[in-house]
């Protein structure tokens, strides 16, 4: 998952209630990147993040974390199809393997990665990475968004 960083920006003291005004430049700065890491602590505001971008691209399903299935997939008219990963509780990337990650991973279409450290060898060498830090203010975080690859 080490790879160069190309590009990022960052944004500190954001309340969840701002969080989707800042969903379109930071979408319009992902796009042209079909995989999107998410690194935070438990409860840090990944899947907050993912609903709120999943909102933007109109997405009609509930979105929700697939902590036990592994995977869940939502349609938008912008980007057709849109997997949701959450790899927080798998044992091993055997687990990974098996749903055929690779093929999801590959597939030019958006994938939205909880917990990628679990997955290592699976990641593809060109990603967006979103590491989400809980600010001084405990009810704000902080985004730092970087082009990797």
């Amino acid at each position: 998952m080490e790879s160069d960083i190309s590009e990022n920006i960052s944004y500190s003291d954001v309340s969840l209630d701002q969080l989707p005004s800042l969903i379109p430049e930071i979408y319009d700065f992902g796009k042209d990147e079909n995989i999107w890491l998410f690194k935070a602590q438990m409860g840090g505001g990944k899947t907050t993040f993912i609903s709120n971008l999943c909102t933007f691209l109109e997405v009609e399903d509930h979105v929700s974390s697939p902590t036990f299935g592994l995977v869940n997939e939502y349609y938008s008219d912008k980007v057709e199809e849109i997997y949701h990963f959450d790899f927080y509780r798998i044992k091993n990337e055997q687990e990974a393997f098996e749903i055929g990650v690779e093929e999801y991973f590959y597939s030019d279409k958006l994938c939205l990665i909880e917990w990628p450290e679990m997955i290592p060898s699976f990641i593809p060498d060109q990603f967006l990475l979103i590491e989400i830090e809980l600010s001084d203010d405990r009810n704000k975080r902080n985004f730092k968004i970087s082009k990797h690859g």
